[in-house]
């Protein structure tokens, strides 16, 4: 494992969003939704494709609070341009589980 200083763990922009929108990313390569995630008035909108189709369904996503990378540069998957990282673990399976809150957090709240 590498070591970075406090100063390299600044720079990385860890924030609350909500999902707003949650559809299937029918064109990616692997099984993914595309998401629309509110960070608040300071950020706005960010749009991410999450590869989280084995463990949550469209509906159950919007609304929920999730952490994720809002300093990344774009990236373009295919027809999509993903804006922001949203993070989680992987499982004993490998399937991504959302990293959230344990309680409602101001949207755009930075993680400390």
């Amino acid at each position: 494992m590498q070591e970075i200083s406090w100063g390299d763990f600044e720079k990385v922009e860890l924030r609350v969003g909500v999902i707003t929108r949650a559809e299937v990313f029918a064109e990616a390569r692997n099984p993914a939704y595309k998401l629309w995630i509110d960070f608040g008035p300071e950020i706005g909108e960010r749009k991410s494709s999450a590869q989280i189709t084995h463990l949550y369904t469209t509906e159950e996503l919007v609304g929920k609070q999730i952490v994720g990378v809002i300093n990344f540069p774009r990236k373009q998957i295919g027809p999509f341009m993903s804006e922001c990282l949203v993070t989680g673990f992987p499982d004993k399976e490998g399937r991504i589980l959302l990293a959230v809150p344990d309680k409602p957090a101001p949207l755009g709240a930075k993680l400390c």
